[in-house]
């Protein structure tokens, strides 16, 4: 093909494509949805739009050879295979809404004077007349677990094999495609459509570059990953094994073997981080964190480097993983002859890069894990819910050491612990530091065992909270206004009591969920000021005007004024009486009927400065039983609160 301009029409005349095993899965989301569908629907008839520049290789017969299923369609009716270097996350988007236009059309409809089936036969796939053999004109590779995905769940068709509907994040990402575009278009008119069809695949236009056969393909694929949406590391890397496979000084039987553990690990991996569809995981963080532990010399030189541990630890866009691609798996070091990168080494990361992604998958979701029992779990659920992105190497550390018989439970209730601990303490009086990076690092050099870091973290631990000046280090802490509703921790703090009274209610149903109470917003709050920040009306004046404005400040942000809603609520709303807070409204739902810890407060008749104070001492004492520490007594706890003139 020379470089020209092509409607999504001639590009599909007499070609078939084909998504080659070192590209990535499809990755667009909802917002690169919405910004091609907002392209399209401004597409004005006989306007042009420019998708950009499609990049492909042409198969070469010992290749295609192999690929029963098309041999065919190529060898007979003259198709040319092509593989797709780049573009092809715009192309599959395309032939989902053809798809998607399909799956909505009515029998007999026609789309700019083609039938259903036309359309079928030309972008979708291709039937062998008086035969049963069936060519794909756009998909994966065999072996891609999207492959099977794309024809069963997109294209709607059975599929012969063994296929077990296995599912990755890239998977994921086609099914929501597909129900994106159902869901804009299933209420058009058939004329609609038919204008719609017409624009797709006439009006939509590629540059198109054919790769010549002395460029290398996985370089070009590399240095492409400046447009659309960028590649992420394990992606990247991915590709650069694969063609690092190709270079390697070994017999050719045992390439293609490493090429096909490539392939399956990235299947493995990709099938665990996208396993919980309602929580993705980071490819780029599990790389990262597999990273620390694989190479960990390595990278605690990296980090000894100026600014290198600031980077890793505040500039979540800088990756230690770099080095992957940067200086242990280059092309330099299989011709390099003291420092050689042999194929042993590559399998071996690959194994072990497989094999870890599993456990990554059960501590970053717990509750739902068959590998982690139910004691353990919970502890886990909480370490995410306070601090895990500090812990989560340890974390997996501890779970990759472990055997079924290992009991975890005490060592994670500790770090729990800790972390609250620590919250509660300003930093320069905290004689214990967590580097929990280093606590990996001397484990995997043997300088040190968990056993040996956990029995001396319990003995840091307990020095510190039985000092007798620990419970003086906490009310400094918390001696200005503000501090308890700006605290790190206030929401894990509440979310932890409210659990305390449903455990004790026996009840299985959860009232205050963690995903909507977690996150602040300007607009609704989920952890109201009961008692409000600009109380104006009679009510509130009558209970509190007689005190001055610093210790109305102060009871406001104090502990025991300070409730989790089960409901966001519009903070405008926030300054009604307390009695009208407790009612429910068509604007909110009021205390009577919201989370357990709402539902204890409104059995209180008024809101009163000594109503704060009670139920402020209330989550002093569950704090104090909680994580076990204690104050003195009454005073230094109303000390704590910030109001001792109480």
């Amino acid at each position: 093909m020379e470089t020209q301009l092509y409607s999504i029409s001639k590009i599909f005349t007499q070609n078939i494509y084909r998504i080659p095993d070192y590209q990535r899965g499809y990755a667009w989301t909802e917002s690169q949805l919405k910004d091609f569908w907002l392209d399209v629907e401004q597409l004005e008839n006989n306007n042009n739009h420019y998708l950009g520049l499609l990049t492909l290789e042409l198969v070469l017969p010992g290749v295609y050879n192999g690929w029963e299923e098309d041999s065919w369609i190529i060898d007979y009716k003259n198709f040319t295979p092509y593989y797709i270097v780049d573009g092809q996350q715009r192309l599959t988007t395309v032939i989902i809404l053809i798809q998607a236009i399909l799956e909505t059309a009515t029998d007999g409809e026609k789309l700019n004077y083609d039938t259903i089936d036309e359309v079928r036969k030309k972008y979708l796939f291709d039937t062998r007349n008086e035969g049963i053999s069936k060519s794909y004109i756009f998909g994966y590779e065999k072996d891609n677990p999207s492959y099977e995905f794309l024809k069963t769940r997109i294209f709607n068709d059975h599929s012969a094999s063994s296929y077990q509907n296995e599912e990755t994040i890239y998977t994921n990402n086609l099914i929501a495609a597909k129900e994106y575009f159902i869901e804009q278009i299933h209420n058009m008119t058939a004329h609609e459509r038919g204008i719609l069809y017409r624009k797709i695949t006439q009006n939509l236009l590629f540059n198109i570059y054919s790769i010549k056969e002395e460029i290398d393909v996985f370089v070009t694929f590399e240095t492409m990953n400046n447009r659309g949406k960028p590649l992420s590391q394990l992606e990247l890397l991915k590709n650069r094994l694969i063609y690092l496979s190709t270079k390697l000084h070994c017999d050719q039987t045992e390439k293609n073997r490493l090429r096909k553990k490539i392939n399956d690990a990235w299947k493995g991996v990709y099938h665990y981080l996208g396993k919980n569809k309602n929580n993705p995981l980071s490819d780029d963080v599990f790389l990262d964190t597999h990273y620390m532990l694989y190479y960990f010399e390595m990278a605690a030189i990296a980090m000894d480097e100026e600014d290198h541990y600031y980077m890793y630890s505040r500039r979540r866009n800088y990756r230690l993983s770099k080095n992957l691609l940067d200086k242990i798996f280059t092309l330099k070091r299989i011709n390099s002859a003291d420092n050689n990168l042999d194929l042993e080494e590559i399998n071996t990361y690959v194994e072990n890069l497989h094999r870890t992604v599993e456990t990554w998958y059960h501590i970053n979701n717990p509750l739902e894990s068959n590998k982690i029992n139910k004691k353990e779990a919970i502890v886990i659920d909480k370490l995410k819910r306070l601090q895990f992105e500090d812990i989560a190497h340890l974390l997996l550390l501890i779970y990759l050491k472990s055997s079924k018989k290992t009991d975890n439970y005490e060592n994670l209730l500790l770090l729990e612990k800790y972390y609250f601990i620590e919250s509660l303490i300003s930093y320069p009086d905290n004689t214990i530091h967590l580097d929990t990076i280093k606590v990996c690092f001397d484990i995997l050099n043997n300088s040190l065992t968990l056993k040996e870091f956990f029995q001396s973290f319990k003995v840091q631990i307990e020095t510190l909270i039985n000092d007798n000046s620990f419970t003086q280090k906490v009310i400094s802490r918390y001696s200005y206004r503000g501090s308890f509703y700006r605290w790190t921790n206030s929401r894990y703090f509440f979310y932890e009591y409210e659990l305390s009274i449903q455990e004790k209610t026996k009840s299985k149903t959860h009232k205050l969920e963690w995903e909507m109470f977690r996150f602040w917003n300007e607009d609704f709050v989920s952890l109201e000021h009961i008692y409000p920040q600009k109380p104006k009306s009679k009510y509130w004046k009558d209970r509190f005007d007689h005190l001055t404005l610093k210790q109305r400040r102060d009871l406001c942000d104090s502990l025991g004024n300070l409730l989790a809603l089960s409901k966001p609520k519009n903070s405008s709303l926030q300054n009604y009486d307390f009695p009208k807070k407790v009612q429910t409204n068509k604007e909110y739902v009021g205390y009577k009927y919201g989370s357990y810890s709402e539902i204890e407060v409104s059995q209180s008749e008024n809101w009163t400065p000594e109503d704060i104070l009670n139920r402020g001492l209330k989550l002093v004492n569950f704090m104090e039983k909680r994580w076990g520490f204690s104050f003195l007594n009454d005073k230094e706890r109303k000390q704590f609160l910030n109001i001792d003139f109480i």
